[in-house]
């Protein structure tokens, strides 16, 4: 953007844009690197069942159960005594909140149903479970 007034002796002014363009540009290559990671969430091996896919208009929260026994309350690791209490809170605040489970096809069938349980025991009502859809990697 220049501004000439014409006469012999004005003063010219320029914006230079190449450094805004430079730190666009790389703002652009974070936000794409970073972007698949903080999708990715907890890994573990679902199981493979033919469901369809839930309809519902309010983000569910999310226990995952690792293949160790490790339990993560939305991708926040958590030690098993304080699932009941964070469950809880979560109830208390969406009464009508909905919980997925998300457990590791190899963990033993204790530590999803002491999940189960530590939800039921929080007085949330609705329970889904996570599978795979057969033949996705």
């Amino acid at each position: 953007m220049a501004f000439d007034s014409g006469r012999g002796g004005g003063s010219m002014s320029q914006i230079n844009v190449t450094p805004l363009v430079d730190v666009m540009l790389v703002l652009l290559v974070i936000f794409m690197v970073t972007a698949p990671i903080l999708q990715q969430g907890v890994s573990v091996d679902l199981p493979r069942a033919q469901a369809g896919a839930l309809s519902d208009k309010e983000t569910p929260a999310v226990v995952s159960v690792t293949r160790a026994g490790d339990v993560y309350l939305n991708e926040q690791h958590l030690a098993p005594s304080d699932l009941d209490g964070r469950l809880r809170k979560f109830a208390a605040s969406k009464p009508d909140g909905q919980v997925l489970v998300r457990a590791d096809r190899a963990t033993p069938y204790g530590e999803v149903v002491r999940v189960m349980a530590a939800i039921k025991a929080a007085g949330i009502r609705r329970v889904g479970m996570v599978t795979q859809v057969p033949g996705t990697p």
